[in-house]
This record gives structure tokens, sequence and C-alpha cells, in this order.
């Protein structure tokens, strides 16, 4: 059976520079996907030649921060690249922790971890890219939103995947039909606190991307591609498998991991 793959969402925090030559002159996982690249790309440049008020609103930062973000942006089809990986530099990204593992499992990773993103589409975690700012959600003038764009392009490069763990937001998933894959899983992080008197599950928000994180890790050195197996999962804050809580519907199972607190 092929490996599970993984979706992830880039980060907002990324490095700066690189040494790579410019992403289109690069070598890339998905090269069908250059045409809609430049598409994108030539929107967004567009985008940046606008009011520092109308920039402000697409790229989701203040006006001190947009000058720098829109002279990264003007500069995306020139500037050097990093590794994926490299430029990616959230929490998500610190808890998977990439260079420490052994090298056969930053292959694996290399190999199973797809990066969704509002510039690129999907990108593998070797995939040079540069530095830049678009977010999934964002809204281009005369384009519209890159989720959008990408839908029908990304559902194509996924169907008849096999096992696929969505480890995505909202503003990811809806850059893809899940329905085209053999099986989804979806994890939910959840706190199980003490609240007027009885227990109740609450969803994490405040670190649900450092414990994605570790769950790529555990995913990829364990393949696992059934739910069954995060009985063995153990994360440092607690968070336990809960098979009680699965639910599978159609293609789709959301399982839950849980902390007492």
């Amino acid at each position: 059976m092929p490996s599970p793959l993984i979706l992830l969402p880039p980060s907002e925090g990324k490095a700066a520079g690189g040494d790579g030559v410019p992403w289109n002159e690069a070598s890339q996982s998905f090269p069908e996907l250059a045409g809609p690249r430049e598409e994108v790309v030539a929107a967004l440049v567009r985008a940046m030649r606008g009011s520092i008020d109308a920039r402000s609103k697409i790229l989701g930062v203040g006006a001190a921060r947009t000058t720098e973000a829109t002279a990264t942006n003007l500069a995306v089809g020139s500037a050097p690249t990093l590794p994926a990986i490299g430029r990616y530099t959230g929490v998500l990204y610190d808890a998977l922790d990439y260079p420490s593992l052994p090298a056969p499992l930053r292959r694996q990773v290399d190999r199973q971890v797809l990066i969704f993103s509002g510039l690129w589409g999907v990108v593998r975690p070797t995939d040079p890219i540069p530095d830049y700012k678009l977010k999934m959600g964002a809204s281009l003038p005369g384009f519209g939103k890159p989720a959008r764009f990408w839908k029908p392009l990304l559902t194509h490069e996924l169907t008849d995947a096999e096992v696929v763990w969505d480890l995505l937001p909202n503003e990811h998933s809806a850059a893809w039909d899940p329905t085209v894959v053999r099986r989804r899983m979806r994890v939910r992080f959840l706190d199980d606190i003490e609240k007027d008197g009885g227990r109740r599950l609450v969803a994490v928000s405040h670190w649900n991307k450092l414990l994605k994180g570790s769950l790529v890790r555990f995913v990829v050195r364990n393949q696992a591609d059934d739910p069954g197996q995060l009985v063995d999962f153990e994360h440092p804050e607690g968070y336990v498998y809960d098979p009680s809580l699965t639910v599978t519907t159609g293609r789709t199972t959301e399982l839950s991991l849980i902390s007492r607190r």
C-alpha cells in the first residue's frame, strides 16, 4: 500500500533570503502547476500596486508591515529560494523539527508531506520557493481567492490517493475536494476540563499547531494509515487517542486526541 499523505498548511512565519535559483528556474515536484502559479504571481504583483490600505487588507497585516511585505511580493519572480521545509518557520514546523529526523525519515517526510499554499498551490518539503506573503483565503482584485482558483487543480493532484491525513485548517481545506481520496483522516485535539461541577471537552486552539507537528513525526515514523495506530501516540502535553470518539462518515474519519486538565 502507498505511504499515507499528510496535508499541512504553510506558516505565517518565513525565513528570509535563500541561495537557490528563482522558483521558475528550479525543478519542482508539480511541474504542471507552473502555469497556474504564474497566474497567481501575476495577480499578486498587480495587487501590490494598489493603495496601502488595499494592500494591507489583502495581506492581513497592519500598515507598518505592509511596505515590507509588498516589497517581498514584488520580488517573488526573481528572489532567491529555499526548500519549503526551510522557508516555513512557524510553530508546526518547529515541532516537526525536520533537521533532527534521521535521514531515512526526512526522505519519508519529503515524499509524504504536501504543503498547501495560496501562492504555490501545493509544494513538497524539498521544493524551492522564495519568501512571500499571501493567504489562501485572501481576495486578489480581478482574480478572487486563491482557494477557489486552486481547488480543481489540487483536487486533481489528490484524486485516488489511498490514505490522507488532513491537518489543514478550514481556510486551506477549501482548496480541495476530499471526496476524491479513498480514506481521509481528520484530527481534533481536545482538552477534558472541569467546569461548573462537570467535565467537558473543549477544542484546543492555543497549541494546535504544536500538536500537529508532533503528530506528523509519529505518522511518518510509524507509517500510520489507520486511526487505531494512534493508541501508541504519546505527546509531552499528555494528549492520547480516544477511540470512543472516532466517527466515520463516508470516506472521512474524524478522530480525537484528548488531554485531561
